[in-house]
C-alpha cells in the first residue's frame, strides 16, 4: 500500500503544480514577468507526472489482485 500512497501524494503535487502554472498563464496580459513557454513546459511536466502516477497506482492494483488470487 506504500506506493499507492505515495502516488497518491504524486497526484496531488502534479494538480497543484498544475494549477499553480494556470494561475500564472492567467495573469499573463497583468503581469509581464510571466514566461508563456516556461509555463507550457511546467504544464506538461505535470501532466506527465499526473500519469506516471496514476500508472502506479494502476499497477499496485493489479499486483495486490494478482496476490489475491494467489493466495485464494
Amino acid at each position: 500500500m506504500q506506493a499507492i500512497n505515495s502516488a497518491t501524494a504524486g497526484l496531488m503535487a502534479a494538480t497543484q503544480r498544475l494549477d499553480a502554472s494556470a494561475r500564472r498563464t492567467a495573469s499573463w496580459g497583468m503581469d509581464s514577468n510571466v514566461d508563456l513557454a516556461k509555463e507550457a513546459v511546467e504544464q506538461i511536466e505535470a501532466k506527465v507526472a499526473f500519469k506516471a502516477n496514476a500508472e502506479v497506482i494502476r499497477t499496485a492494483d493489479k499486483m495486490t489482485g494478482v496476490l489475491l488470487d494467489m493466495l485464494a
